[in-house]
């Protein structure tokens, strides 16, 4: 692919320059301090002495595939190193610094604000953008490497170009990425933050090569890292040091490159997928740790090839593919992968820019019109995951389209609820199905298709609307979550929860785990097993809506437990269960046996409620062959013409059981949980 830049930079980088490209010896060999890189971390006000395994954390000289000399590169990237030194305060000054002709440093001091917002600011040849001490950032949009050579982006944030309302992306005017480099060689970004932007946090596309990213942290975002947007399979890029969280994809998503290599990096809450290659991408991951996430790494297409090495992972559900051995990256630039044991510490000690600190309030404000302190849940969630403090969520009115996914770990007593009180004026949504496929294969399942999830234990849930939207008329029956819950002591309060069949997952961690679920003054509605899975859950004073399919005989079933043995299940008192649906048309619920397991003891239990004409007598129903009359599906002192009590079908509490069956014995324990006070 030809082109031409804007300076000094004028070889084509395509098929017929691949050997243009090829090394001429290895990044260690490339001018060290001397050349002025030491000068520049001064400058910086970066402390330079503090090593690792792999070498000096702020180093003077450019790493991975970004240090490779080249003949068009013959000291890697080293930005403007030796030119101008511009200092900039302004949006404006930024603009043109970053334009000028011949090296130059910009020294960007401050904050520094970008308009019109989410503007990507296009960058020259030769140009080095260093953030000047602690507190530089880049805020409401980014830079455009387009076609230019040896550039270096360093100790700078990234934040806030993000589209209110926009969490996939997709909007015409939604465009804006952190950094974007296009047909491009020898960049290099190191200890940058990129969090809460518009489209990509960073995106390297169009044979773009050469690139490293290093020591940067990528946070509360749907799209990280995509490399590349092309047919050639030419890129270099390294990635090391890098530490992303609450992140739901791209993680980096790596197309069509010819040698990429990511090492001593960490990932953690990746909610759709981490690492993927595609394409004919030849891919080392090593020494990496990717922690609370759903498929690590994805090797998609039938060229596509990962070498995992030395990886761990912890709470990975998914996908963890190696396919072999692919390139030698010590072939290319000298390195060391750290430790396993050591990368959490050292990563997430040092990742970002010079003395970066997170500051969490106790309360953080989501709207959509800016007035908050971000705009969309699932960045606040982040926030609040890594805050050593618990954190209340509070959400201004409005529909949040957006996954979000409370990760374990989340510090105790979060509470995320609606700004009003009123739970129909903040909705968070999303439309997946469980047999929705993904694209690189496979379906989302249980785990990955439910709009909310929460894996913490001690959450709180108020005052706000969750919805699964997947259409069952457009595409047909599947299971499609709106809420699934894993932790222990999770409470419901005036939360409404729509969707069709399996509404509601209430889980737990494991087998035999007790994770205890209380849900008061809410509404729940859908119509196939629409509350279902093995937690211990208590429903007091709410409204149980099943939706009407329009059959006159079979319009669903409200519950299905897979309680385990020995463990308590659903017990639902004082609610009421309505429906427009057809007299006797609707279960109770059904017993589940995953995968027909013999050992679970499903239990449900319904008392002092009002039941609506809709449910029908047997109240129970078989499930995948298990007869009903073999599991503990019991009612007590119901009332409404849904009641039907004494009629064959409808076995009831014992005065003994009826004892049993309280809230207190569901879910006091030994910690003498009490959330109904």
């Amino acid at each position: 692919m030809p082109f031409v830049s804007r300076r000094r930079f004028t070889a084509t980088l395509g098929l017929a320059s691949a050997a243009a490209l090829v090394s001429t010896g290895p990044a260690a060999a490339a001018p060290p301090e001397d050349a002025g890189g030491g000068e520049l971390l001064r400058r910086m006000h970066v402390p330079s002495g503090r090593t690792t395994a792999d070498g000096p954390i702020w180093s003077p000289t450019p790493t991975g595939f970004a240090g490779v000399r080249t003949e068009q590169a013959p000291h890697g990237a080293i930005g403007g190193q030796g030119g101008t030194i511009v200092v900039v305060h302004d949006g404006e000054a930024l603009a043109d610094a970053v334009l000028q002709e011949g090296p130059t440093v910009v020294l960007v001091e401050g904050s520094i604000v970008v308009e019109p917002f989410g503007t990507n600011l296009k960058v020259s040849s030769d140009t080095s953008i260093l953030g000047a001490g602690r507190g530089a950032e880049i805020v409401g949009g980014g830079f455009h490497l387009d076609r230019v050579a040896n550039v270096v982006i360093r100790n700078l944030t990234f934040r806030d170009s993000y589209v209110p309302g926009d969490w996939d992306g997709k909007s015409e005017d939604n465009d804006n990425d952190g950094v974007r480099v296009d047909t491009s060689h020898h960049v290099w970004i190191d200890h940058c933050e990129f969090a809460r932007l518009g489209d990509g946090l960073v995106d390297v596309r169009k044979n773009a090569t050469d690139v490293t990213l290093s020591w940067c942290i990528f946070r509360d975002h749907n799209k990280t890292v995509g490399v590349g947007w092309t047919e050639d399979v030419l890129t270099r890029i390294t990635l090391h040091h890098n530490w992303s969280s609450n992140t739901y994809q791209r993680n980096a998503s790596i197309d069509n490159v010819a040698a990429g290599h990511l090492y001593s990096c960490v990932f953690q809450g990746q909610g759709q997928y981490g690492t993927m290659s595609r394409g004919a991408s030849q891919l080392v991951v090593e020494a990496c740790l990717y922690e609370n996430g759903e498929d690590a790494l994805v090797a998609k297409d039938p060229a596509s090839r990962i070498d995992s090495r030395g990886n761990r992972f912890t709470g990975i559900r998914g996908r963890k593919d190696h396919t072999g051995p692919t390139f030698e990256p010590s072939e290319h630039y000298d390195y060391t992968a750290e430790p396993i044991d050591d990368v959490a510490r050292i990563v997430t000690g040092n990742a970002g820019p010079h003395a970066r600190t997170e500051q969490v309030g106790r309360r953080i404000r989501v709207a959509l019109d800016g007035s908050g302190d971000v705009a969309s849940i699932g960045a606040a969630v982040g926030a609040a995951w890594r805050s050593p403090h618990p954190v209340e969520i509070v959400v201004a009115p409005g529909i949040y389209r957006e996954i979000v996914r409370i990760q374990p770990g989340m510090p105790a007593g979060l509470v995320l609820r609606g700004e009003t009180g009123a739970a129909t004026d903040v909705v968070l949504t999303y439309d997946l199905a469980a047999g929705t496929e993904k694209f690189y294969g496979g379906v989302f399942g249980g785990t990955g298709a439910a709009t909310l999830a929460v894996l913490a234990d001690d959450v709180t849930l108020r005052d706000l609307t969750i919805e699964n939207a997947y259409d069952e008329e457009a595409h047909g029956g599947s299971q499609a979550q709106a809420l699934r819950t894993v932790g222990d002591r999770i409470v419901l309060d005036g939360v409404r929860l729509i969707g069709n069949q399996d509404t509601f997952l209430a889980e737990s961690p494991g087998k035999g785990v007790v994770s205890r679920v209380y849900v008061s003054d809410s509404f729940l509605e859908g119509d196939v097993d629409f509350i279902y899975g093995r937690a211990t859950l208590v429903l007091e004073n709410c409204e149980i809506r099943s939706f009407d399919r329009g059959s006159p005989d079979n319009n669903g079933y409200v519950c299905a437990p897979s309680t385990d043995s020995g463990v308590r299940g659903f017990l639902f008192t004082g609610c009421t269960f309505t429906s427009d649906a057809a007299e006797g048309s609707v279960f109770l619920g059904r017993p589940w046996h995953p995968s027909s397991n013999p050992d679970v003891a499903p239990s449900a239990v319904i008392r002092h409620s009002h039941l609506g004409s809709h449910i029908r007598t047997p109240g129970w129903s078989d499930m995948g062959g298990w007869p009903w009359q073999e599991d503990f599906l019991r009612e007590h002192a119901n009332e409404g013409p849904g009641a039907a009590v004494g009629d064959e079908g409808r076995p009831q509490l014992t005065a003994d059981e009826a004892a049993e069956h309280t809230r207190e014995n569901y879910l006091s324990g030994d910690d003498e949980w009490t959330p109904w006070s």
